[in-house]
């Protein structure tokens, strides 16, 4: 299987582009109301919402990609402590149970991006 090696920056931008869309998704939806309600404007949920359509858009785009990850990543650790597990004891505490799996998941791939960066297919010149 050592063939696939040669694609794995490849593998990597097809992940970063498609996490920053599907991100800029929820974004979009809280802030302008596309395919959903938008939240009150200054809430925390539109602040998110906001940091979540700006920060999509720049991770797929390979703009600014490291710190926009860096953001994005924070962002929803803290809509898992705060909106999922609400720091209760027991089994609130895994995601399958508080329904927090996508919120993990975005952390810890916004999290790798952040530092690897760009890599290739994005605007930023230096690949970072």
């Amino acid at each position: 299987m050592k063939w696939l090696q040669r694609f794995s920056d490849d593998a990597y931008a097809l992940l970063r582009i498609i996490a920053g869309f599907m991100f800029l998704f929820h974004g979009a939806q809280k802030v302008l109301g596309i395919l959903g309600q938008t939240q009150p404007v200054g809430s925390q949920l539109w602040i998110g919402g906001l940091i979540e359509l700006l920060g999509g858009a720049a991770v797929m785009l390979g703009f600014g990609t490291r710190l926009a990850a860096f953001l994005c990543s924070g962002e929803m650790a803290v809509a898992y402590f705060q909106f999922h597990w609400k720091l209760h004891m027991g089994s609130a505490f895994f995601p399958i149970v508080n329904k927090g799996e996508l919120a993990v998941m975005y952390c810890f791939v916004f999290l790798l991006i952040a530092t690897r960066g760009t890599v290739k297919w994005g605007l930023d010149k230096t690949g970072s």
